[in-house]
């Protein structure tokens, strides 16, 4: 086990307390009616958990970076969905602190990082999903407006957040350079939900289609420089990848304690099957497994805290943690055999849940691609 400081062992174990008391309980129900359990969220918000490591004069909990990944764990841990629509709305508060002026802090941070306000981002577009220069919505500038035009898909909160960030071009003959980051209240006419996508897993929070029309917004919330989208957009990647190590972490950790336990209950031939040496065997491996990637996610964030360059050390965290949970949520269902193909078990539901962490924030065919550039760097 990673060690913890005492103040990172009072913020996980308020998400643990949290975890067992009101996400746990109703986790299965809200997976099957795919219900985004609002109320929860904002209890959620109301810890800090929107703003975990935002300083308290802008409404956060002030906490570290192993401080966040110990409470996304606990949060994945009860529910994955719900756990990404916390973490959504970490990344809009990181990069409005990072990027946005004082009155668009004071505006737009504070009601998120305080849990007022759920947010969500506005980049991946239907043909622009990891090649995230390839986008196509268009803000143009008219007065001391920027009227912005086009189709998002993918977006996590999409419907239930208050405000988003739109990732727009301002200039197509700038490449790279003339994109463009704007904060966007989701009430604002032209901001339309076109569809909310129905999915194999992570379903207690919405992913939607966003259809952009004409949708006038005050130059005045321009995040950051023009043409800083994409750098804003990809800003900090490898510390999101680490936090989804963490939350695949958690998912796995729900799965082996699920094993662990049924392995100590159910009996077959006159004995626990624990007894059994091949599920014994199979268990010393999930253990292994879930430690390995602890350890690579802890590591990764170790460097990113010192300020060290850590590109390949936290896709190593993303790849491993996301393959590995695969791996666990598969050899746990196993092990309750066809119990644990019902829906009355959980281990159906974290295997679907599971299956996510391989395709955002990076497929892991971009973490090998990122990794093997590094390499080829000698780094």
């Amino acid at each position: 086990m990673t060690q913890l400081t005492e103040d990172q062992t009072a913020m996980r174990d308020m998400a643990r307390d949290f975890v067992r008391a009101e996400v746990i309980p109703f986790a299965a129900d809200w997976d099957r009616t795919a219900e985004v359990p609002v109320e929860t969220l904002r209890k959620l918000g109301s810890f800090g958990f929107f703003g975990v490591t935002i300083p308290e004069e802008w409404g956060g909990a002030g906490a570290d970076f192993p401080s966040y990944l110990a409470v996304t764990e606990e949060l994945s841990y009860g529910d994955a969905g719900l756990c990404n629509a916390v973490n959504a709305t970490n990344s809009f508060a990181n990069n409005v602190l990072a990027f946005g002026t004082p009155a668009q802090k004071e505006e737009f941070l504070r009601p998120v990082a305080s849990g007022r306000d759920v947010a969500c981002m506005l980049l991946s577009e239907p043909q622009a999903g990891s090649d995230a220069a390839n986008l196509r919505a268009r803000a143009v500038r008219t007065g001391d407006t920027y009227v912005i035009n086009g189709s998002k898909c993918f977006i996590t909160s999409g419907a239930t957040a208050g405000v988003s960030l739109v990732i727009a071009v301002t200039d197509p003959a700038a490449g790279k350079k003339g994109i463009s980051a704007f904060i966007v209240p989701t009430d604002a006419p032209g901001y339309k939900v076109v569809r909310k996508e129905l999915k194999l897993g992570h379903r207690a929070n919405d992913t939607c289609q966003i259809a952009l029309e004409n949708l006038v917004v005050p130059a005045a919330n321009l995040l950051g420089a023009l043409g800083d989208g994409l750098k804003i957009a990809l800003s900090g990647l490898e510390y999101k990848r680490v936090v989804v190590a963490a939350q695949a972490i958690g998912v796995a950790q729900r799965a082996f304690d699920a094993a662990l336990r049924y392995s100590r209950e159910r009996e077959t031939f006159g004995k626990k099957i624990f007894d059994h040496q091949a599920v014994a065997f199979t268990l010393a491996e999930m253990a292994t497994d879930l430690e390995c990637a602890r350890q690579l996610c802890a590591h990764a964030a170790r460097l990113k805290i010192a300020g060290m360059r850590c590109v390949k050390e936290a896709s190593m965290a993303k790849l491993f943690a996301s393959q590995m949970c695969e791996r666990v949520c598969s050899a746990a269902l196993k092990m309750h055999g066809g119990y644990g193909f019902l829906n009355d078990f959980p281990l159906e539901k974290l295997y679907r849940d599971a299956m996510v962490f391989q395709l955002y924030d990076g497929t892991n065919e971009i973490q090998k691609l990122l990794i093997s550039r590094e390499l080829a760097a000698g780094y």
